[in-house]
Parts: C-alpha cells; sequence; structure tokens
C-alpha cells in the first residue's frame, strides 16, 4: 500500500509531492508510522523502481532468440515505464540496492547475452545500450504525438514534407508516432547487435 500510493503521488505530483510526509498524509498516519515498512525516502525510491521492474516480462529470454528476446524485452520495459513518466528521470539514475529484485531481472538478461556469445567484459554494455534507448521511448511515448508538429512555415520544407508523409502513413496503419519509432529504432538496433556480434566472432576464429 506504502509504495503504491507514492507511485501514484509521484505521477500526479512529481517527486517532491511523493515525499514520506506527503505519502503518510494520503494513508491518514503520522510519517513516523512509515519508519517501520521503509529506512526513508531513498528506500521508498527503490521500493518503487521494484514495484515498476517488477512488470517487467523477461521469462522470453529462456525460450527466445537472444535478438527477438531483447525486443521484447524492450517493449515490456518501455509499457512499464510509460505508464508512469515521472519514475523515468528518477530511477533511471538510482543506483541499485544491494538486495534490489532489479538485478534478478538483469541477471537473466545478462546470462542470456552471454549465452549467445557476448564476451562478458560487452554484455552489460549492450543491455545499457538497449536500455537508454528503452528510457528515451518511454518518454516519448508519453509525450503529445503532435510535438515534432512544425506548423505553416515555409523555411523547413523537407521537415513539414517527411511530418506529412509521417502523418499519412501513421493515419492508413494506425500506429501512433511513439510506437512507430520504438518498434524500427529498436529493431534496427537489435540487427546492428547481431552483426557486430558475428564481427566479434570473426574476430575470434582469425
Amino acid at each position: 500500500m506504502i509504495l503504491e500510493t507514492a507511485l501514484r503521488l509521484l505521477d500526479e505530483r512529481g517527486e517532491g509531492g511523493a515525499s514520506m510526509r506527503e505519502v503518510a498524509r494520503e494513508l491518514g498516519v503520522r510519517p513516523s508510522a512509515l519508519y517501520n515498512h521503509v529506512s526513508g525516502h531513498e528506500d521508498l525510491i527503490a521500493g518503487i523502481r521494484e514495484l515498476i521492474s517488477d512488470r517487467i516480462d523477461v521469462d522470453m529470454f529462456a525460450s527466445v532468440e537472444w535478438g527477438e528476446a531483447l525486443v521484447r524485452w524492450a517493449d515490456s520495459y518501455r509499457a512499464a515505464f510509460a505508464a508512469h513518466p515521472p519514475t523515468i528521470a528518477l530511477l533511471a539514475t538510482q543506483p541499485l540496492s544491494s538486495n534490489a529484485r532489479t538485478s534478478l531481472m538483469y541477471d537473466a538478461v545478462a546470462r542470456a547475452m552471454v549465452v549467445a556469445g557476448w564476451p562478458r567484459g560487452q554484455a552489460l554494455s549492450v543491455i545499457v545500450a538497449i536500455e537508454s534507448f528503452v528510457l528515451g521511448s518511454a518518454l516519448d511515448a508519453a509525450a503529445d504525438p503532435a510535438m515534432l508538429d512544425p506548423g505553416p512555415r515555409n523555411d523547413v520544407a523537407d521537415f513539414a514534407a517527411v511530418y506529412a508523409a509521417r502523418d499519412r502513413y501513421l493515419t492508413e496503419s494506425g500506429v501512433s508516432p511513439a510506437d512507430q519509432a520504438f518498434y524500427l529504432g529498436i529493431r534496427a538496433m537489435v540487427r546492428g547487435l547481431r552483426a557486430e556480434l558475428e564481427a566479434l566472432a570473426g574476430v575470434d576464429d582469425a
């Protein structure tokens, strides 16, 4: 209840609105009562991270080719954070606690990367590269779909033309701007990573 309330307040009011005092007020208890469950604000934020990370699916890494598994993981990851935009910048820079359940998610992905042939020294960088793209895409999913509309200008003809062409394409396909950009980007990244892995294997074979 504490974490769910804190997450809701974070969504509604931003980080300042999800303080221990505000969470306690929302729950109708004294702030001191919360300390029986969380050690402080940092612990509260860490708990919110766990709450969101628990919604990210990693089961596919045990049964699907690593590249396609990355696409599905990225999709699940984006959805979890896009549902709570104020958490993205806050949690993206929050260090993992020593007993974080989120580490189990990273462990599943790391295992799959190593099994696929990625050197241990590069496997985490693959994860971080995907994660960086995902978090930006989560912000994009929460943005106004028309945020890049150039408007009725005559000095940005190429920009206006591609914007109009994309608008027509999306109207016909029923896809959102954020989804089109995300799936185009993640599949391009995975193709590039497959090529990188093949190149690494070639160097090892030489």
